[in-house]
């Protein structure tokens, strides 16, 4: 019945349709949220921006190519839901709304982020999966407080190399994507706790034994010829994962202090007695 109600709006001219999906939103919700996601709209309610307080706002599963200045009036959104929409561009106002810490951004139609998304120096998490992104946005490696970062499903060959300056960041998801090299700046990024890289054409992955703080890599569903070494106790998921022994744990500390790969000179074997003098 939901489904066919919904089928029903999408026919209905936009100002009715508006009327219709916001329904008695006419005060501030006591828990600052609003949810109207899946409701086929392609025009955002106005009126909205009048909720001056408001900390979530979903709009994900509509048809929204757009969202009016008058956004910027939410100074206090910390959470914006604007997946599985139809935004080519990002509209500029988000940039503005510079208390937002988790920005979703997904199976969209996005191929470029404008540079004033640099604006939002409080953003945790950023979802950017299934849009039609060639390459990562350089101003991406500008979100100094990144921790979270989805860019699955797009068309990435490579990282740029800034990307080592988001430090405080420490999950990046990469899956579905064309790397035919696993990224060399991750093997810069010490701090990062889960790798996911499934689903590319990566051949052959370097040791990621010295990256001190991860705890979980996932390489599945790639060619490659061997698994990633990694330092004992991360969970590998992906070919060979648990065929594959895990490195000496002598090599992994020196991994961590180092990145050159010089190998440790090998201990002096014991000298040999002296036969015993002939009596």
């Amino acid at each position: 019945m939901g489904n066919m109600v919904r089928a029903l709006v999408a026919f209905i001219p936009a100002d009715r349709c508006q009327n219709y999906v916001v329904g008695d939103l006419q005060e501030m919700p006591r828990d600052k949220m609003v949810d109207l996601s899946g409701n086929q709209m392609r025009r955002f309610p106005g009126h909205v921006c009048s909720f001056r307080e408001l900390v979530k706002l979903y709009l994900s599963d509509n048809h929204l190519t757009n969202l009016p200045p008058e956004l910027g009036q939410l100074q206090k959104l910390q959470i914006l839901a604007l997946d599985f929409n139809n935004f080519k561009t990002l509209p500029q106002v988000v940039c503005t709304l510079q208390h937002l810490c988790i920005l979703y951004l997904g199976n969209n139609k996005l191929c470029d982020l404008p540079w004033e998304l640099s604006q939002l120096q409080n953003l945790q998490t950023l979802w950017l999966e299934a849009n039609c992104l060639t390459q990562l946005p350089e101003v991406v490696c500008e979100l100094r407080l990144l921790r979270t970062l989805h860019v699955g499903s797009n068309a990435l060959c490579v990282l740029p190399g800034q990307l080592q300056r988001l430090q405080e960041l420490r999950t990046i998801w990469l899956s579905s994507n064309l790397l035919t090299d696993f990224p060399p700046v991750l093997l810069h990024m010490p701090f990062l706790e889960v790798i996911d890289v499934d689903r590319n054409r990566i051949r052959y992955f370097p040791s990621l034994a010295h990256l001190s703080s991860l705890k979980l890599v996932i390489y599945d569903h790639n060619p490659c010829r061997n698994a990633p070494k990694v330092a004992k106790g991360v969970r590998r998921v992906g070919r060979w994962a648990e065929e594959t022994p895990e490195p000496d744990p002598r090599k992994a500390r020196r991994y961590a202090l180092t990145m050159d790969d010089i190998p440790e000179p090998p201990a002096a074997a014991p000298a040999p007695s002296p036969p015993p003098a002939n009596s």
